[in-house]
Order: structure tokens, then C-alpha cells, then sequence
């Protein structure tokens, strides 16, 4: 979208939040400690600064790319091997900052020259690509600053992810912002609110759909059949048509009652659901992102001044 002045404003205080819980979820990822509970007091700490939550905040580990969204019972933990990816999003009045972390640790990790090689690409990558960005800039360009920048490592960029426009209540719209050349001739225009979000790996730079997905979005409203899928659609309509995940469903409404509901409101088309994503041949994979506003200076909301 191509923001007004007082969208501007909005996607300013959006980012600002973003980047301040970014930061506390990156004090809060140790070895031991359970996802679950990592995410759970992001999204509080989203609350308690007057932001609203973009869409579930995210870990994904090693190979998983992007997508994971873990149940309340969940047990997995932060091991001091993993390659830990934090992506959260902020909106303030359906104006939305997306931006994601890698996070490496350097103690008991025999991994940790190869991790920090991958996630130090995508750092590059982002950093290059938000310096080339201003009006008037192609799609095409940006992909290939990215892939340049991530193959000097003798790494790929995943190219079936990319970074994505950003609109009123609307974590995905075009543009497609993509992280490997694609000749793509359309311009970036000023003031508009996009993610540029490059991923590397050390795989085959492919990602794959797995199963048991736990993150969705509304599609459409129409009347359903049974009392607990009328009683889960109820509580999603609080959503705003923003993705959610199933752990928001369960912490207000019966476990086994959601699962049905959603198996249901799925088979209707009420939904579309996100699968994690891995890897094509289980490569650990980074990703940076930040949200931008473009200018010939282009303006990161969720800097985090570092």
C-alpha cells in the first residue's frame, strides 16, 4: 500500500513496538527454556506496549523455515545447536511491521562457525538490499542484490520465500519482494509499505510444505453447522482477518472442540492454513527482515538502532 501521512505515523509506532519486542524476544531465547513460552510473553509483552499482534510470533528452528507456531502443551525447547529464527509483526490500526532475527549461541555449539556464516548472509543480504531501495527501484534489482549477496557465501537464498507489500490489515499483498533475480521490471513507488526479508541456507534453497499446520486465516464468513465450529468461528472473528494459530483458540475454548472446528470450517473453505515450511534438503536456514517505508531514504520502522 502507498501510505498517507497519517498511515506513515501509524507504520512508525508500529515498527517501534516490533523492534522492541524483537529484542526482548531474542533476551528471553536460551538453551532449555520451551518455545511456548518464549512466545507467549512476546505476545504479552506486544500488549502491554498498546500494540496488537500482526499475526502469531513465530519460531522456527534449523531447517524449519518459517510458519511453526507451537501448541500450548508443546515441549520443544531452544537447544544450544539450534539456528533459532523470531519472526513477530505489530499493527496500530490494521498499519502492520514485520520483522524477524536469527539467533545463534556460540557456547557448547560445534555448529557454531557454520551457523554464523549462514546468518551473517542474510544480514548482509537485508542491509544490502534496504541501501539500494528509493522510487523507481525494480523488484528484479532488489532480488539480485540479495542473491549476490548470499552466494558470495557460497550459500543459496530460499527462492519460494520472498519479502512481500504490506497493506491495511493484510500481512501479504503485492509485491512479491523477491531474494533471487527475476528480471522483474516493476517499480517501487514512494511511500510505499513493504518486508523485505531475505532467508539463506547452506540446503538446496527450496522449501517444502510439511503437515499438521497450526497457523491460519479467515477466507470467508458464511453460516456453519455444528455449535463448536459456530463457537470457534465466533472467537476468530476477533482476529481481523489476521492469522492466528490454534493455541489462541485453545487458551478460551475446549482442545478437542477446536481441533474439530477447525477440521470443519477447513473442509467449508472458511480457512486457509499455513504448513511449516522446511528446507528441501534440510539445510539450517537464517532469515532477516525489516519493514520499510520507501524514500530516496528509505525509512526502516522497526530499526532497532544496533
Amino acid at each position: 500500500m502507498i501510505l498517507t501521512d497519517e498511515e506513515i505515523d501509524k507504520a512508525k509506532l508500529a515498527g517501534k513496538i516490533a523492534a522492541k519486542a524483537i529484542i526482548h524476544g531474542r533476551s528471553l531465547i536460551k538453551p532449555g527454556v520451551k518455545v511456548v513460552d518464549i512466545l507467549d510473553q512476546v505476545e504479552e509483552f506486544i500488549h502491554q506496549n498498546n500494540g496488537k499482534i500482526a499475526f502469531p510470533a513465530q519460531i522456527a528452528i534449523n531447517e524449519l523455515a518459517a510458519h511453526f507456531c507451537p501448541l500450548e502443551d508443546d515441549e520443544t525447547v531452544i537447544k544450544s545447536t539450534d539456528m533459532i529464527k523470531l519472526d513477530l509483526g505489530v499493527h496500530i490500526d490494521g498499519i502492520i511491521a514485520d520483522n524477524a532475527i536469527t539467533i545463534i549461541f556460540k557456547e557448547d555449539n560445534d555448529r557454531y562457525e557454520e551457523l554464523k556464516t549462514i546468518k551473517r548472509a542474510s544480514e548482509e543480504a537485508l542491509k544490502n538490499a534496504i541501501d539500494i531501495i528509493k522510487p523507481g527501484i525494480t523488484l528484479g534489482e532488489i532480488g539480485l542484490m540479495i542473491q549476490e549477496s548470499i552466494s558470495k557465501y557460497d550459500l543459496s537464498p530460499i527462492k519460494n520465500l520472498s519479502g512481500h507489500g504490506l497493506g491495511e490489515y493484510a500481512v501479504h499483498e503485492p509485491p512479491t519482494i523477491p531474494n533471487f533475480n527475476t528480471n522483474d521490471l516493476t517499480e517501487l513507488e514512494e511511500n510505499q509499505l513493504i518486508a523485505v526479508e531475505p532467508f539463506a541456507t547452506n540446503g538446496h534453497g527450496m522449501v517444502f510444505e510439511s503437515n499438521n499446520p497450526t497457523l491460519f486465516s479467515l477466507s470467508q464468513m458464511r453460516p456453519v453447522r455444528s455449535t463448536y465450529a459456530r463457537e470457534v468461528l465466533t472467537e476468530i472473528k476477533n482476529f481481523d482477518k489476521l492469522p492466528f494459530t490454534t493455541r489462541w483458540l485453545t487458551k478460551k475454548i475446549n482442545p478437542g472442540k477446536v481441533r474439530l472446528a477447525l477440521t470443519e470450517l477447513r473442509n467449508y473453505g472458511l480457512i486457509h492454513e499455513y504448513p511449516p515450511l522446511i528446507e528441501s534438503k534440510k539445510g539450517p536456514v537464517s532469515q532477516t527482515e525489516h519493514t520499510v517505508i520507501v524514500r530516496e531514504k528509505p525509512i526502516i520502522t522497526t530499526n532497532r538502532d544496533e
